[in-house]
């Protein structure tokens, strides 16, 4: 599960984004408003933290930005702004919580895990394509026939991208950054290959077919 973190904080950035680790995230750190930016309109993320001060503007008006483009990421709002009429102000903003510093480690992960609950709830329960059935909230699939397969956290990841963007050819190196952070060490080469064929197992060869030389996709049809 990726999440943006954005925090000009250097220290509280790099010990936020090794917790969130610890605790199964994928995590990409912006420190401004410009980075955020560059990060939303090429990667997908589950969820957004960010601080309202930041180098280049106002927190505040990159959510307002962000909800009048549609963008129905979450936001959790971490900020040393500890006003109730602040905490008014965000909320309405268009922020999904308010969280301020300094805070407790536990309740970060609490709420985190309460938003993405709550966004999973908001997704279908059930997504069907080609006769693949995927259940978001469980993580698991079926194919037409079969019964349901429970799926690694990876697999469904994987699995997840490929079903949400059909059609398209997927070099393995953009799948490889929808597994891991931008960040992190590179993986092994082969990891995406051994993924597919897993998936292949499951739901049968045609369903992601590989393009020689430019990587995969999921046929809608």
């Amino acid at each position: 599960m990726k999440l943006l973190l954005l925090e000009d904080d250097d220290l509280l950035a790099e010990s936020l984004a090794e917790s969130l680790k610890d605790n199964g995230y994928l995590v990409d750190v912006a420190d401004t408003i410009k980075s955020a930016t560059s990060f939303m309109a090429t990667e997908e993320y589950e969820l957004a933290i960010l601080d309202i001060g930041l180098p280049d503007g106002s927190g505040l008006e990159l959510i307002t930005r962000w909800r009048k483009q549609k963008c129905p990421t979450p936001v959790l709002i971490l900020t040393a702004r500890d006003t109730w009429e602040d905490k008014v102000i965000g909320l309405e903003t268009g922020a999904d919580d308010y969280l301020t510093k300094p805070f407790h480690e536990a309740e970060l992960m609490a709420r985190l895990k309460a938003l993405l609950r709550r966004q999973s709830g908001q997704l279908s329960k059930i997504f069907t394509l080609n006769g693949v059935s995927l259940d978001e909230a469980g993580q698991r699939v079926c194919s037409e026939g079969t019964t349901w397969r429970s799926l690694t956290a990876t697999e469904f990841r994987l699995l997840r991208y490929l079903m949400l963007h059909p059609d398209r050819i997927h070099s393995k190196e953009r799948l490889l950054e929808q597994l891991y952070a931008l960040e992190q060490d590179a993986a092994a080469s082969n990891l995406v290959e051994v993924y597919v064929a897993r998936l292949r197992r499951y739901l049968g060869k045609s369903i992601i077919q590989t393009r020689r030389g430019q990587g995969y996709v999921f046929v809608s049809r």
